[in-house]
């Protein structure tokens, strides 16, 4: 499994936060939130078993290991170079795999031992398309043990086009606009020369990702299709929304 030197991968994940703060709203409020939900849901487990699916450089599966240290937390993603980062940045927050959650079987590849207590996401299934979605939580209430959560933040969205531009602008206001963007993050990483070679590997495996803004309507007809007893909304600022269902 590759991974960054620990050093170079803390700065660059240090960008990515700051990036990522121009497009998530009260960032760290929503990880302190993710994290009391799944606490509170697990106050009964010794030793929780949790996946965080689209886990990125492991932003989340850091923190969450932060918040539960008895946690074992198997963060999955696709992008190699990412999940360099993750490995060179939080080499003790989780065990993390590359698999395509948009690819049927990659639950198989995580090497879990047992049913999964907790699943959690953090922009990042936005990027599938709600047939995708439908298979992804299908095969997700299968590796999830009955009372179990799936805990998911994102941006999702209102049907209602006004309300949805609404929503979006009040997103915009809290996020901070003075940081680096997306782009400008990824042009700074193909300038560094430690990382073209993960570069030159992600760029082989991936296509240009989309926000294919699917409403959490539909997020939640899905979930409940696929074997998910209850869901519901429980923090939202703007469109950034914070999604549990009950397995």
């Amino acid at each position: 499994m590759k991974s960054v030197e620990p050093r170079l991968a803390r700065e660059w994940l240090r960008r990515w936060d700051a990036q990522q703060e121009r497009y998530v709203a009260d960032r760290e409020a929503r990880f302190a939130t993710i994290g009391r939900v799944v606490a509170h849901a697990l106050r009964d487990v010794a030793d929780p078993l949790i996946l965080d699916l689209g886990c990125g450089p492991g932003s989340l599966s850091a923190r969450m290991a932060g918040r539960l240290p008895a946690a074992e937390i198997v963060g999955v993603d696709v992008d190699p170079l990412l999940l360099a980062l993750a490995r060179g940045g939080h080499p003790d927050a989780a065990r993390f795999v590359e698999a395509d959650l948009g690819v049927p079987g990659w639950s198989a590849l995580l090497g879990l031992s047992r049913k999964a207590d907790a699943a959690m996401s953090t922009t990042a299934l936005h990027y599938l398309p709600p047939d995708v979605l439908a298979q992804v939580y299908l095969e997700l209430a299968g590796q999830l043990r009955p009372g179990g959560i799936f805990v998911n933040a994102d941006n999702l969205y209102d049907e209602q086009p006004t309300i949805a531009d609404l929503a979006a602008a009040v997103r915009r206001s809290s996020a901070a606009q003075h940081n680096e963007d997306w782009g400008s993050w990824w042009r700074a990483v193909a300038e560094e020369p430690a990382l073209a070679e993960l570069l030159a590997e992600r760029e082989a495996l991936l296509g240009h990702g989309a926000d294919h803004r699917v409403p959490v309507s539909v997020h939640a007809d899905l979930l409940r299709r696929a074997g998910f007893s209850e869901v519901g909304t429980v923090w939202q600022v703007g469109d950034d929304t914070i999604l549990v269902a009950v397995r």
